[in-house]
């Protein structure tokens, strides 16, 4: 369950920061309702998750799939391009986040 809370999570703040987009600085209602919903969902799923997941590596693998998945949208949805820095620094994350799982004993797998 705890992998269940922090995917969870992920999720949910992924859609709250492509809502936060659409909001146009919280001027628009619904996007605006939309951001604050899935925020909130998120820090909840999130604080179950640190329940049995260690908090610094739950904070890695929330903030760095997060930015992977971020930035996956600003691509997809919003046509938002990466230039080959970029693309090495996600590269960079997402190998780090291969590493805490599988290598980490502070995982607790």
């Amino acid at each position: 369950m705890k992998y269940l809370f922090l995917g969870l999570a992920i999720c949910l703040e992924v859609i709250g920061t492509s809502s936060l987009t659409r909001s146009d600085n919280f001027t628009k209602l619904w996007p605006s309702i939309f951001t604050v919903i899935a925020f909130t969902g998120c820090f909840y799923f999130f604080s179950h998750a640190i329940k049995e997941i260690p908090l610094g590596v739950a904070y890695a693998i929330w903030a760095g799939l997060g930015i992977v998945l971020t930035a996956l949208v600003s691509v997809f949805i919003f046509k938002q391009k990466l230039d080959l820095p970029a693309m090495i620094g996600i590269a960079i994350i997402i190998i780090g986040v291969l590493v805490i799982n599988l290598f980490s004993k502070s995982s607790a797998h």
